[in-house]
């Protein structure tokens, strides 16, 4: 039996909209699609649940839909989910939301300690359709971004778009003394030139879906910059997280956050594996 996606309701606009989105992206992969609700009223948990049904079988009237109400915590429950789906879909505001909040505590709670792909569904309309015909995926140097360009190329093969990688690099070395020791990062980047680095993480998927039609940018600036200028005419954004040493969860990381926080499209978090 396939896994499903999961997606998070809680009666909002934000988390319709998630639904809409899960939807699509159950019909496109041929997936189930399951509906989860965290309750703290079983009155408002069944119009919660009942709304959320009627916008995903409209969405994808083909799709096998299923749908739970747990009385726990919503950000547990949906890791607890995520450790056996095909991704999770979260809205990027909750009813819970404080004013001025750019994303919501849930799905940042989710984005950083899932065990599969995370996807917060953000923009306008436009943003949130099949529209651009383009996938953007973030790539890095090192072990981060491996499950991310294959989630990506996965996603340009149902889509039958374009996939977009970008690679940004900076570095400061004539910013140190020679009595300094440069960053790791910034000898990396001499070690490895960038072109080299997205040739590398895209080579596996190039052969893989070698029909695929992929466009390179290599960019020398800030990451979050880059990736917030290819994203404005994307369908979706697509970043990886590393696992933290030591600790549960993954490492966002400050270009995570900006994304999840100002992308003009959805945005995935891959976890590494």
């Amino acid at each position: 039996m396939s896994i499903p996606v999961v997606v998070g309701v809680d009666g909002s606009e934000a988390s319709l909209e998630a639904v809409d989105w899960a939807a699509h992206e159950a019909a496109l992969h041929k997936v189930p699609l399951h509906l989860l609700h965290a309750a703290t009223r079983d009155r408002e948990a069944s119009e919660v649940i009942a709304a959320a049904s009627e916008r995903a079988t409209a969405g994808a009237p083909t799709a096998r839909l299923s749908s739970e109400v747990l009385h726990e915590d919503a950000a547990t429950v949906l890791v607890d989910k995520g450790r056996n789906a095909f991704a999770l879909v979260l809205g990027s505001r909750g009813l819970g939301g404080l004013a001025g909040m750019l994303l919501g505590s849930v799905s940042l709670a989710v984005a950083a300690r899932a065990d599969c792909p995370v996807v917060v569904v953000r923009g306008a309309a436009d943003h949130r359709g099949a529209r651009f015909g383009s996938v953007v995926v973030g790539v890095e140097d090192g072990v981060g971004s491996g499950t991310a360009v294959r989630f990506a190329f996965r996603e340009v093969q149902v889509r039958r778009c374009r996939l977009v990688a970008v690679h940004a690099w900076n570095t400061a070395l004539g910013a140190f003394t020679s009595s300094q020791a440069p960053p790791w990062y910034a000898l990396e980047t001499h070690q490895r030139p960038p072109e080299q680095v997205l040739d590398d993480a895209l080579r596996g998927g190039a052969e893989r879906y070698g029909d695929a039609p992929v466009s390179r940018r290599v960019i020398e600036g800030p990451a979050r910059q880059a990736l917030l200028e290819a994203a404005s005419g994307a369908d979706l954004l697509v970043v990886g997280a590393r696992r933290r040493q030591g600790h549960l969860g993954l490492q966002l990381g400050l270009i995570n956050h900006a994304v999840l926080h100002h992308a003009p499209c959805p945005v995935v978090v891959v976890p590494q594996i």
